[in-house]
């Protein structure tokens, strides 16, 4: 077997690693096992394609790999789960810049049209991702305004951009002997265009960006595989950007909105003007909610980004547990965009060691929802508004919901009457079933959890 044969072999084998690993992803029982088979997969290929380049000296790339372990490592340990989307946003925008300076490096010694394409694409692409998953990592930690972010003239300045880069980039790859001015135009052009791309998407509609930057990081990569001519990039990007593409797919479909929809439209503003919601609120101590959870047979929990925010993961599991031990079934209502990241709340969740066989998706709970006694809402604002189906003026109307409305009664655990992150107001709290407990998530559980015992 000559060397490039096996290389290739080797490369096919890690291949069908990410494809198994994107398949076992796919379910919260399996996810672990993915990640590793994919860790696998990319660790054959990182491995075989330094010695398809021909690369004789490791020691720098040894110690390159030691540091980023080291830091993966320490930060992984110390992120908080309510800081995990910023921290995929942050992995997108490294992928991208990762990219970005592979099409750098291979400038040197390339005179194919099609490979200056390629390695203009990778930069262009790259570049996006990198400062687009800054300025939504900004925007996720709150160190940047939530609200979108636009000025007079932004589209006609964004089409001018765009504009530029395409002359940019056929300059840079018909004058392959003189193109340095035009390739620092496109780093400078592709990094701006990144930041006029997410500055316009209000918060509300940051976890579409960040399934939407991930699929960039892929195609990122899948460019600069070209120009590299290497096989499994190539094959990598592809399987990044297409499962991102089609997660955000999802996503958008979830909101009831298009994808053009969530980048043009301004939409998500944290600061809200929506209409205002008049009613009585009813609020419940902890003893009386208790009683009721005590004769209830059928339980729903419904956990939002404020159960995270709260850390009450592990005592929703405790009390979970004790209304089983009472005789009572009990299932996690999932919303797609619960949260601030695609799989938010199963992430949490499986923190928590909480069956999968318990966690149902939006379309399994809503047609049983009639048959609930008490449905659990914590931290979730917008994935269980009604507005959605009963006010056209509202800016989610026609987006699925869960309907936790139609449960016999339900808990809002909240710390005030605040408006979740897209700023919309809930007509929920005002409903004749609705009980309002307020206070932090995770000490009105732990409340309820001594009252059992």
């Amino acid at each position: 077997m000559t060397l490039d044969l096996w290389i290739n072999s080797v490369y096919i084998v890690a291949a069908l690693l990410f494809i198994l690993g994107l398949k076992l992803l796919s379910s919260p029982a399996t996810a672990r096992r993915g990640n590793g088979v994919s860790a696998l997969g990319m660790g054959l290929a990182v491995s075989v394609a330094l010695l398809d380049q021909g690369i004789i000296e490791f020691k720098w790339i040894v110690v390159a790999a030691a540091i980023g372990a080291v830091i993966g490592t320490v930060v992984a340990k110390k992120v908080e789960m309510t800081s995990m989307p910023e921290m995929v946003a942050l992995f997108n925008g490294s992928g991208g810049l990762a990219s970005l300076l592979v099409g750098w490096a291979a400038i040197e010694g390339s005179t194919s049209i099609f490979v200056l394409a390629t390695i203009f694409l990778s930069v262009l692409i790259g570049g996006v991702t990198f400062t687009g998953s800054i300025v939504a990592y900004g925007k996720l930690s709150e160190k940047i305004d939530g609200k979108p972010i636009m000025f007079s003239g932004q589209r006609v300045f964004n089409g001018l951009l765009v504009l530029l880069i395409l002359v940019s980039g056929v300059m840079f790859s018909v004058e392959p002997n003189d193109n340095t001015m035009w390739f620092a135009l496109i780093v400078i052009l592709a990094l701006l265009f990144g930041v006029m791309v997410v500055i316009p998407i209000g918060g509300a509609d940051m976890p579409v960006v960040i399934s939407l930057l991930n699929s960039y990081s892929g195609l990122a990569a899948c460019a600069a595989g070209f120009a590299i001519n290497n096989n499994i990039l190539i094959v990598a990007g592809s399987l990044v950007g297409a499962s991102g593409i089609i997660l955000t797919q999802i996503m958008c479909k979830a909101m009831n909105r298009s994808l053009a929809n969530v980048l043009f439209s301004g939409f998500g503003s944290v600061s809200g003007k929506a209409e205002k919601i008049e009613g009585e609120v009813k609020p419940i101590s902890v003893e009386d909610a208790y009683y009721v959870l005590e004769a209830a047979t059928n339980v729903a929990i419904v956990p939002g980004y404020g159960m995270a925010v709260a850390q009450a993961q592990h005592v929703v599991k405790e009390l979970q547990e004790l209304l089983e031990a009472n005789g009572c079934e009990v299932n996690y209502a999932i919303h797609p965009v619960a949260g601030r990241m695609p799989g938010h709340m199963n992430v949490l969740l499986a923190e928590a060691d909480v069956s999968y066989d318990i966690l149902l998706e939006m379309d399994e709970i809503n047609p049983r929802m009639d048959t609930v006694d008490v449905c659990i809402v914590i931290g979730a604002n917008d994935v269980v508004n009604p507005a959605a189906r009963e006010m056209e003026s509202s800016p989610i109307y026609g987006m699925p919901v869960i309907n936790v409305d139609h449960a016999k009664t339900v808990f809002v655990l909240k710390r005030s009457m605040a408006s979740g992150f897209a700023g919309i107001e809930n007509p929920l709290f005002f409903k004749d079933n609705t009980r309002m407990l307020f206070g932090d998530a995770k000490e009105s559980i732990g409340g309820l959890i001594r009252e059992f015992e």
